[in-house]
């Protein structure tokens, strides 16, 4: 992507659906049938969906929608958000142009290494030293285990991933007795990489039954993909921060309060990774991702430290600028699975010009942030509630009945009156139509 775009799309909110999307389609050079894909018109069919899932019956749409602003490593980005909560969306690109004031989103990501585990059970007497000598044994193999894991790599070892390393994990005291776990570290480049170290860990499963003498019962990855991180970070100068009622260095304090907050309280930062998840999962999914493992690892891993904390940090610099940052495991794909059997999901990788599995993790990572310092931002000033309820009479709106201008209409007589209720919005709309 050129410098010659630009993800500032002032008033785009304002624009019909057709025009937003000939907008975006201009900017990702889409083609007509990637265009016709984002609106529904070919994308995943009935037909597709009956070979992606068991028992399907028909097709269960989410609206997708553009993240503006975004300008991260020095390259403009407009991102695709599968997500049905209002305000999220314009949330995020109003934090994304925050960012943009202090230099925009600079990102990293760790190398793209699953974890896939291998449990040996009943290990010689089941004593403490049995299961070391074990694990010893399996670190002398380490060599030949790896090479082997190559041997059927294919496609994945082609491309230059495959087994990194071994490592194991004796567990001592569990329920059943002691057992051993044997981590496979495996780079599985522009995959998720599932299926890829499934396949790896029950190929060499029966090579770690016979070098161990113990039996071996789970093969399976893990979701704490803690060797596969991603990582954002940002400045935000305190002048972009001023209210109406409240001075930037006002705000900047206020956020890194909140930001305490979460750091020290799980109840608290619940919510506040809940917050964050909003922005990720939206990504994930646009992308034809597993957002569910994604979640998992996330929230695995704002608890490694044994009490459940917050996956961003922030705080003041020395010239009184906000500065946040977040790093979160980010298992992504972009080969593989339904990022490349969902049409609309093509499409949102062609929009962000993804290149690389770990370049969707960065860009992931960044809305993370962003969408993080969206909500607290709101709490820390306004409330929570004056945006998203304002989102939220749209929904009441178009629920009541209302469409076209009739809904904007509706929207702005209920918020002015704070009365925001299904029942409002159908007498508004009874007397607007006369």
């Amino acid at each position: 992507m050129t410098n010659e775009h630009t993800s500032r799309l002032p008033g785009f909110y304002k624009r019909s659906l057709a025009e937003r999307s000939a907008v975006v389609a201009q900017w990702a050079g889409l083609t007509t049938a990637e265009q016709s894909a984002l609106l529904g018109i070919n994308g995943l069919n009935a037909a597709q969906a009956d070979h992606m899932v068991e028992n399907a019956i028909g097709i269960y749409a989410l609206p997708l929608g553009i993240a503006t602003n975004f300008l991260i490593n020095n390259q403009d980005v407009l991102i695709p958000m599968a997500i049905e909560e209002p305000s999220v969306v314009a949330a995020v690109s109003n934090a994304a142009k925050l960012f943009r004031a202090g230099g925009g989103f600079v990102t990293s990501s760790d190398e793209p290494v699953m974890i896939g585990q291998i449990q040996v059970l009943e290990i010689g007497d089941g004593s403490a030293q049995a299961v070391y000598v074990a694990a010893g044994a399996v670190m002398a193999n380490k060599a030949s285990l790896l090479d082997e894991v190559n041997r059927i790599g294919g496609s994945i070892v082609k491309s230059g991933g495959g087994a990194r390393d071994l490592q194991v994990r004796p567990l001592l005291e569990t329920s059943v007795g002691a057992m051993l776990i044997v981590h496979l570290l495996y780079d599985t480049r522009d995959a998720m990489g599932a299926n890829a170290i499934n396949t790896a860990l029950e190929h060499i499963a029966p090579q770690i039954e016979q070098i161990t003498g113990g039996r071996v019962n789970l093969r399976i990855l893990s979701n704490l993909t803690d060797q596969r991180k991603a990582r954002a970070e940002g400045m935000i100068p305190a002048s972009e921060l001023t209210t109406g009622d409240l001075s930037g260095a006002d705000v900047v304090r206020a956020l890194v309060e909140a930001g305490a907050f979460a750091e020290a309280d799980p109840y608290r930062a619940a919510t506040h990774n809940k917050g964050i998840m909003n922005g990720v999962d939206a990504v994930v999914i646009a992308s034809g991702n597993d957002w569910r493992a994604v979640e998992a690892g996330a929230h695995a891993y704002a608890a490694r430290s044994g009490r459940y904390s917050s996956l961003t940090r922030w705080w003041q610099d020395d010239d009184g600028n906000l500065r946040g940052a977040i790093e979160m495991p980010l298992a992504v794909g972009i080969v593989g699975g339904a990022t490349r059997v969902h049409p609309a999901a093509q499409v949102a990788l062609k929009i962000m010009n993804i290149q690389s599995a770990r370049q969707l993790s960065e860009i992931i990572a960044a809305v993370g942030l962003a969408q993080n310092l969206a909500a607290m931002r709101a709490l820390a000033t306004e409330g929570i509630q004056k945006g998203h309820m304002r989102m939220h009479a749209r929904q009441i709106a178009v629920a009541a009945g209302a469409s076209g201008a009739l809904v904007n209409q509706v929207v702005e007589q209920m918020v002015s009156e704070g009365n925001i209720r299904p029942e409002r919005a159908k007498q508004i709309l009874q007397e607007l139509q006369g």
